[in-house]
């Protein structure tokens, strides 16, 4: 197989991975990973089925990397906006706002279902949204460092740990039960933290 690291990069080429790329979520968005196929994403981007066993080394190397762009999609902004909170009981307020945005989108909803189905029976896949995972918790960590000098390491990831699985738990409940009682939730995160009410 061919190095692809090692091929030349251009403005062009990178133009047409990022079509194939977005052809692929559309895909998967619509019709899952059954739909994404060589042809599929080809015909989507209207292009030619050789130029994904170019750029990506073949259908598999396209699935890694549609995989990494869903996550990046669902997994960012959520992380993005806790590492922007000032403190702990910011960080409720945020997941308050946005549990209900992300569950509430339809896409995002889709692509969370797809790439977590897709890493169960592929474990290239479940490579990518392992490593994802692995650096949201790594940030969160860092985040919660900033907030607590003294903590040590193994405290610090348990704690990424948890929060991230808790938010993880959260969405799940909340798509399949959008009644589930989120705001008294998180309401008695923050009283076991003793932030009280956020």
């Amino acid at each position: 197989m061919t190095n692809l690291g090692d091929r030349p990069s251009s403005v062009r080429g990178d133009r047409r991975r990022e079509q194939l790329v977005d052809a692929g979520i559309a895909l998967l968005c619509e019709r899952g990973w059954p739909a994404v196929t060589t042809r599929g994403v080809a015909e989507r981007a209207d292009s030619r089925p050789g130029l994904i066993h170019y750029h990506f080394g073949g259908l598999p190397g396209l699935h890694a990397a549609i995989a990494r762009r869903a996550a990046d999609l669902i997994i960012n902004p959520l992380v993005a906006e806790l590492l922007g909170a000032m403190d702990e009981r910011a960080a409720l307020v945020v997941v308050r706002q946005l549990l209900p945005q992300a569950t509430g989108d339809e896409r995002t909803t889709r692509l969370a279902v797809e790439l977590i189905a897709g890493a169960m029976r592929d474990p290239v896949l479940g490579e990518v949204l392992r490593d994802q995972l692995r650096e949201a918790r790594v940030q969160i960590a860092d985040r919660i460092g900033q907030l607590h000098p003294g903590w040590p390491p193994a405290r610090l990831i348990g704690a990424a740990t948890l929060i991230a699985a808790s938010i993880d738990g959260l969405m799940l409940h909340y798509m399949l039960d959008p009644g589930m009682p989120v705001g008294e939730a998180l309401d008695a995160v923050g009283d076991l933290l003793g932030e009280g009410r956020a």
